[in-house]
């Protein structure tokens, strides 16, 4: 934990959120809206991240101890919350069997190489909990709709990979993919913040510029990947993103409610549906994603 409170007041909060754990208020008012009220206290915030964090800690004994192998792919459009979602999942696990995954530009030799190939060598081997940070749906995404690949590569990515998937899930690695949901109003609120912060100049690119101006570019590019690409041995789940304490807390109750180990709390790690749930189609019908 990174703050810290007085003793009594810490351990009343503690006791507090164990008996709201699983009924986390929300005021995200309609379907896929531009911002989400905060509804959730820092200390309350705080508790609630505690007990979840220990639950990942649990989590990771027990699939040492199997030698499982546990793949989370993390997608969203630029600033829905990817780096603070995954910083918090592993802040206390093992870094010996936990890596996060975030590759950079592929290299001319990656350009000629199979498409997967450079994601393959980045897979969990066992006792590992992989994270990627974006990963080979780059393709349905930025490399899309900024035309860094062609509509033929495009086209062959989307046939391709629910049966390369289905080769990692067969294989015996537990995968999990997450879109992480963020209303446009929000995603320019935080892309302004993040240019005029000394802290993040890091996570600046020329991409984040034309973000914003290729909004409905990338929402025709997330339907489409989300219609594509979801199938029933890997499914596609869905976080509203535009609170980001909200969005990190059912992340976390989502991935462990979905993987078995010993000890689970079932009732702590039950998510917030109307914040994180499973795609179906009538969700882009619904417009239950940011439009």
């Amino acid at each position: 934990m990174s703050k810290k409170h007085p003793k009594g007041k810490h351990k009343a909060g503690m006791r507090d959120a164990h008996a709201r754990a699983d009924a986390t208020a929300s005021t995200a008012s309609g379907t896929g809206g531009d911002s989400v009220t905060a509804s959730i206290s820092r200390e309350d915030y705080e508790a609630q991240l505690h007990m979840l964090q220990v639950e990942l800690v649990k989590l990771q004994r027990h699939f040492i101890g199997c030698r499982d192998r546990i793949l989370v792919l993390v997608e969203g459009r630029d600033a829905a919350g990817k780096d603070g979602g995954i910083k918090r999942i592993v802040e206390y696990l093992s870094p010996r069997e936990t890596r996060v995954v975030a590759l950079g530009k592929p290299s001319s030799r990656d350009l000629g190489a199979w498409y997967f190939q450079r994601y393959v060598a980045q897979l969990p081997v066992a006792e590992e909990f992989v994270l990627f940070n974006r990963s080979w749906y780059n393709r349905a995404g930025v490399e899309h709709v900024m035309g860094f690949c062609t509509k033929e590569e495009h086209e062959e990515f989307m046939q391709s990979v629910p049966k390369f998937e289905e080769m990692l899930v067969n294989s015996g690695i537990k995968l999990l993919k997450y879109y992480l949901d963020v209303g446009k109003g929000e995603q320019t609120r935080r892309l302004a913040v993040r240019r005029r912060d000394p802290l993040k100049q890091w996570k600046v690119s020329p991409i984040d510029a034309v973000a914003v101006k290729h909004w409905k570019a990338y929402s025709e590019a997330r339907d489409a990947m989300l219609l594509r690409t979801h199938t029933a041995i890997a499914p596609w789940h869905i976080v509203r993103a535009d609170d980001k304490r909200l969005a990190r807390l059912n992340l976390m109750r989502d991935i462990l409610s979905r993987l078995h180990y010993e000890g689970k709390k079932n009732k702590l790690v039950q998510p917030d549906r109307d914040i994180a749930f499973e795609f179906t189609p009538d969700c882009i019908d619904a417009e239950q994603l940011a439009r």
